[in-house]
């Protein structure tokens, strides 16, 4: 748990920095804003995060990987940065999103946990970032035309060269076909048993754990791993690419397919395969967002690229199982097409914004999978339920396995 600090690196004032930044959009028009964090320049798709709070973890969620993200919220920044609040789970630097787009000055640091300055830490992330922006604008823009394709730029006098920008700006292809989970998976396979932040104690460490995961990362959060601790679970995580046989060669209690950047579709290659085996291996399996998607995949379904995808910390998901609305947090820009679904899928969860796909289980074996994010604490406890779901059904699997072995002990004894 970080402790309080009250010396912090304030940027330079908000008025010299005019004009150090420039957005440079694929259809040649050019936004011009305040440069913040990392200088030089970063190619990528704009979407825009409707979320509040949690600047920091979302800026450090490898499922941004090659995008810019735009905060409708105008204050971002203002609770300083920490440690504690980093996502991805290599602790590299630019591991998540490209850059940043806010509305208003970063002021200073208001919180007792903050560390150092927004600015700063955006720097030491390599994140390029402007501010000044007209964000609703912006965002306007977005959910007009979709999910731009742009440059964002910062240099410490502002001489850009726009007309070498909006050529190459242009010939970025976007994230469709794109496989970026190589770049984000963890380069070794890890044990992971922290639990949730406590008030008091910090992150603690699991005891006794009922169960034994793998979690396969295409680019898996730290708050997933620590709720699945929390659950009871020794969680071992493994990269996108390891083999089924791999998998079950660790004789998990179940399997966690984790969230992740870029098309489904392209990531599917390698890993629609190694997943039909391993729901053919009866062990429960749970999947989020990307995982959710490369499930489907594996049962027959197809996913498609949405207008303006979904992200931000309030969006309402019906549960069809049990007719209840949770307020969720999501970070997609692909959706799974219900209609291509099997007859062995059910859908379980379905947006209250555009009625698309959030969930499904699979009526004969115990795998279901959410296209939301119920770690991410919305609501703030709407979707923790799920890993007490799948608790259950690893408890259930893990008796009827061991029940089975002592039958045929004493068969052949």
């Amino acid at each position: 748990m970080v402790k309080m600090n009250s010396s912090y690196n304030i940027p330079a004032p908000w008025d010299t920095m005019k004009n150090s930044a420039a957005l440079v959009l694929a259809d040649g028009n050019v936004i011009h804003g305040i440069g913040l964090g990392a200088y030089g320049e970063a190619t990528g798709e704009v979407c825009f995060n409707t979320a509040m709070t949690g600047y920091q973890e979302i800026l450090t969620d490898p499922s941004y990987a090659q995008q810019i993200i735009t905060f409708t919220f105008p204050h971002i920044g203002n609770v300083g940065a920490n440690p504690d609040d980093i996502e991805s789970l290599v602790d590299t630097p630019q591991l998540g999103a490209r850059g940043c787009i806010v509305r208003g000055e970063i002021t200073r640091s208001s919180n007792y946990r903050a560390l150092e300055n927004f600015d700063v830490w955006l720097k030491q992330r390599n994140i390029i970032a402007m501010s000044g922006v007209d964000t609703r604008a912006l965002t306007t823009l977005i959910r007009k035309k979709g999910m731009l394709n742009a440059i964002i730029t910062h240099k410490r006098k502002g001489d850009f060269n726009f007309k070498s920008l909006k050529k190459r700006a242009a010939l970025f292809k976007g994230l469709t076909n794109l496989d970026l989970v190589s770049e984000v998976t963890s380069k070794k396979k890890y044990v992971w048993t922290e639990k949730q932040w406590n008030w008091n104690s910090g992150y603690r460490i699991v005891k006794n754990p009922e169960f034994h995961v793998v979690a396969i990362d295409y680019g898996i959060k730290k708050n997933i791993l620590r709720c699945l601790a929390t659950t009871g679970c020794r969680v071992t995580v493994v990269q996108a690419m390891t083999p089924a046989d791999v998998i079950l060669a660790h004789n998990p209690d179940g399997i966690f397919l984790s969230n992740g950047p870029g098309d489904p579709e392209a990531t599917g290659i390698y890993a629609v395969p190694e997943i039909i085996k391993l729901i053919e291996s009866g062990r429960p399996i749970f999947g989020i967002c990307l995982g959710h998607q490369i499930l489907c995949l594996a049962m027959g379904a197809k996913t498609s690229k949405m207008h303006q995808g979904h992200h931000g910390a309030n969006h309402p998901v019906q549960d069809k199982t049990t007719g209840k609305v949770e307020i969720t947090s999501m970070n997609h820009g692909f959706t799974v097409d219900r209609n291509t679904l099997p007859n062995t899928a059910e859908e379980t969860h379905i947006s209250l914004f555009d009625g698309t796909n959030c969930g499904i289980r699979l009526k004969d074996k115990p795998v279901f999978s959410v296209q939301y994010h119920p770690e991410a604490s919305p609501g703030p406890q709407d979707g923790h339920h799920l890993f007490s779901r799948f608790a259950s059904l690893m408890r259930a699997t893990k008796a009827e396995r061991i029940s089975v072995e002592l039958d045929n002990l004493k068969l052949n004894s």
